[in-house]
């Protein structure tokens, strides 16, 4: 019975030991995996922002970088906050892109901050091209999953898989722009034009930074248009 005892007693701090060695060896390995996790967000955070340098390295226009700070994807009106404002040069009508296309244009600015309007709002226009068979078309979203182009009639050339880029005719962005692919383009028999239906570019879910194209619209030009289309 003493000898029962006394292997207990010595069973009983091993068994303390081992679990003192478990807490730790579990601590240890969350920290590890804490780790883990901080090195690969830092190695795609890192991949990113060479391709964002290169982006801006290669292209022809002057542009403001700015983080994505707040957005909205569910609504009718979809925007995004960006840390860039006034101070930064930033001004009303600015587009907003990515590497991978159109993003949309600015609408609000303060010193600090500024919201844009995303492809994905139903206020947003713009004016865009079918680059293989230069057809023109007008860029709009009606709350569904893809975006539209109005105005193309059923005589014109229209593929699925056509790249689609901003045009000339545009008074926010520069022509040349990619701002997606062609999904689905059916005639439609209530009219005289085609259902276009385009899937942007840029996958606004994963959208963490942006660019802010340093360009002013042509105030003289925008005038002219309106003055001569009132009189119509």
């Amino acid at each position: 019975m003493i000898g029962f005892a006394q292997n207990t007693a010595k069973i009983l701090p091993n068994i303390i030991d081992l679990k003192r060695e478990n807490e730790i060896l579990h601590q240890m390995n969350v920290t590890l995996m804490d780790e883990v996790s901080k090195l690969k967000e830092a190695k795609l955070e890192n991949i990113r922002l060479r391709q964002l340098l290169k982006f801006k390295e290669e292209s022809k226009y002057s542009l403001v970088a700015a983080d994505v700070i707040g957005k909205t994807l569910h609504l009718q009106k979809n925007t995004l906050t960006l840390n860039v404002g006034s101070k930064d040069g930033i001004d009303i009508n600015m587009p907003i892109v990515s590497p991978q296309g159109i993003v949309g244009k600015i609408i609000a600015v303060s010193s600090d901050y500024s919201v844009g309007q995303l492809l994905y709002n139903r206020d947003f226009r713009t004016s865009v091209k079918i680059q293989r068979s230069r057809v023109d078309g007008i860029l709009a979203w009606d709350g569904g999953e893809f975006l539209i182009i109005k105005n193309i009639s059923k005589k014109q050339d229209v593929e699925i898989g056509d790249v689609v880029i901003t045009s000339e005719y545009s008074n926010v962005f520069p022509p040349g722009l990619k701002v997606g692919t062609v999904v689905s383009a059916t005639e439609n028999p209530l009219n005289l034009f085609k259902n276009i239906y385009v899937k942007p570019a840029v996958d606004f879910t994963i959208l963490e930074e942006v660019f802010i194209i340093n360009a002013v619209i042509d105030t003289q030009k925008v005038s002219l248009e309106k003055k001569v289309l009132s009189k119509k």
